[in-house]
């Protein structure tokens, strides 16, 4: 058989006739992919802010993960893209193994929203989505709104899904193709072993890097009455294939990740792997008590509407597997922990002050400028602490607390560069204009940063003086300037909660602590200007009187510009 159907596609008169009929399965697939990929986009884009917060708000109850992760996937459109940006989450330390279990779970359910999609295409309902797809590229072409553009992506996203579908129909259409179908069609109904049908799923979303894809591939050869491995169950062995096979992308997405983000990926494909295990076994158990599982229980449920029986058995399958495994989440995590060990000599942790700035991140713009945020935040705490250092090392005239200081900014600035250069990266991908104006704010604040550590670097400098010329300062003087330094603090933790939080009520509170800051710096060089001419202050201490506060003004003013970035 197989050797009649070579013959066929290499020695029949109708081989140009095959060419083009793979041409336009492959058009059928580019265009499917691209809709896809515009849709997700698109649907990431008007929903970056609530899908930031979801994946922000990872707590341990294993329910809330399931529905995080099934929402996610059903925005983004692929399990692949939520599980790989889990993993960036993990190796990044914002999620637990724990959390990252259940969401991956919930992944996979997400995911059986596009073979709903491609069902679809079997209805009337198709040519109506292909008008509002029309109606999507209007708006996009015709609107100056920003979220009326993304609606339009969205729309012209699932129109080019559906037209993606419809030349993959067309191609594989009997009435045009009648001789060529007969030979697919005798092709795929040789293959009838279970096992093999598993390694097709699996070789083939493998390859093209989406089960979804895969998925609805099989949904459309079942629209042109063609099911692989014939008559029966022989189809849904490749859908569960297709679950193994779209772990790929994370195995492959997790090399050069630290140990937990191995473990995710890992996680993920023992939650595929055993659930293929469960339904392979269950279908070749159901069938000799029965007829197949197909005729028995789906037929029913959608009597000769294959397309949607492919649909049902894959959301039963995810559906199914995330009830039996969510009760051991916890058994995931530790056979993780077993398969994967740690890596004691090359997994140290980093004496950087920047978490990582993982790549994967990059997949959601919003996810990923969601954290460098807070990792930002890090840096102005990290910034201030070296002042408060200096400043500190100043009043007790310790001279050797500048290597320390030098070496903290040298760390600074390395993690300023690492920062500056994933902005970069960010401002490639496809932002929202609220993101945009966050990154460019962002440029500024980390420059404000490293304004703060060369102020701090600047007070080691006067300690020097202090201690190497034999400079005397009051106790007054001494008391004061603690004082003002005092009051910098509290602009410290005022300007970090309104950066961080975003939370404008607070800039009020930073301007009157920056205005206090400015009046206390004008009294204390017009006191000093007074003890100059009365005598009483030495003409040598004013350098450095004068440079210090002066320096300890311009921390705040940089404090203040960090808060001010939010607006």
């Amino acid at each position: 058989m197989v050797l009649s159907v070579f013959a066929d596609l290499t020695l029949g008169r109708g081989f140009m006739e095959y060419v083009y009929l793979i041409l336009e399965l492959c058009g059928g697939l580019g265009a499917f992919l691209i809709g896809m990929e515009m849709m997700s986009d698109s649907m990431s884009r008007l929903a970056h802010g609530r899908l930031k917060s979801m994946l922000n708000k990872t707590a341990n109850n294993r329910i809330a993960g399931v529905g995080i992760g099934a929402a996610t996937t059903m925005i983004i459109q692929s399990s692949s893209a939520t599980t790989v940006m889990v993993v960036g989450l993990v190796n990044a330390g914002i999620m637990t193994l724990f959390q990252a279990t259940s969401i991956i779970m919930g992944a996979n359910i997400g995911t059986t929203i596009t073979a709903w999609i491609a069902s679809l295409g079997s209805l009337d309902v198709s040519a109506f989505l292909l008008v509002l797809s029309v109606v999507g590229v209007f708006m996009t072409m015709l609107s100056k709104n920003e979220k009326v553009k993304v609606v339009g992506n969205v729309l012209a996203g699932l129109g080019l899904i559906f037209v993606g579908l419809a030349f993959m129909s067309d191609a594989m259409d009997p009435e045009r193709h009648k001789e060529i179908m007969e030979v697919i069609n005798n092709a795929l109904s040789v293959v009838k072993n279970p096992f093999l049908l598993l390694l097709i799923g699996i070789v083939a979303t493998g390859i093209i890097q989406s089960s979804s894809a895969v998925t609805s591939i099989v949904v459309v050869l079942a629209t042109s009455g063609v099911l692989i491995g014939g008559t029966g169950d022989g189809v849904y062995y490749v859908v569960i294939g297709s679950n193994i096979g779209t772990c790929v992308t994370a195995m492959l997405s997790s090399i050069g990740a630290n140990a937990n983000a191995r473990r995710a990926a890992v996680i993920h494909l023992l939650f595929n792997c055993f659930g293929a295990i469960i339904f392979t076994v269950f279908l070749l158990c159901w069938q000799p008590f029965h007829t197949s599982f197909s005729e028995t229980v789906l037929e029913k449920i959608f009597p000769g509407n294959h397309q949607f029986q492919i649909a049902l058995f894959h959301t039963l399958f995810n559906v199914t597997c995330t009830c039996i495994f969510l009760p051991f989440a916890k058994g995931f995590v530790r056979l993780a922990n077993i398969l994967v060990r740690e890596k004691k000599q090359s997994e140290q942790p980093s004496d950087g002050i920047l978490g990582d700035l993982d790549d994967r991140l990059l997949r959601q713009p919003s996810v990923a400028l969601g954290h460098l945020y807070q990792e930002v935040g890090k840096l102005i705490t990290y910034a201030v602490d070296t002042l408060t250092e200096a400043f500190e090392a100043f009043i007790k005239k310790d001279t050797s607390a500048k290597k320390d200081v030098q070496e903290r900014n040298a760390k600074l600035s390395d993690a300023n560069r690492a920062a500056v250069a994933y902005l970069v990266k960010l401002s490639a991908s496809s932002l929202v204009m609220e993101d945009e104006k966050t990154i460019s704010g962002l440029h500024y604040v980390l420059n404000d940063i490293v304004r703060i550590g060369e102020l701090a670097d600047n007070v080691t400098k006067y300690t020097d003086h202090y201690e190497n010329d034999g400079l005397v300062f009051s106790g007054e003087f001494l008391s004061m300037t603690q004082e003002m330094y005092e009051k910098i603090r509290k602009l410290y933790a005022a300007s970090l909660a309104a950066f961080l939080d975003k939370d404008f009520s607070k800039l009020k509170e930073v301007d009157e602590i920056e205005d206090e800051i400015d009046n206390y710096r004008r009294t204390l060089v017009n006191r000093h200007i007074k003890r100059l001419n009365e005598g009483r202050c030495q003409p040598q201490n004013s350098s450095v009187f004068i440079n210090l506060v002066g320096n300890l003004e311009r921390a705040a003013d940089h404090l203040t510009y960090v808060a001010h970035s939010i607006e």
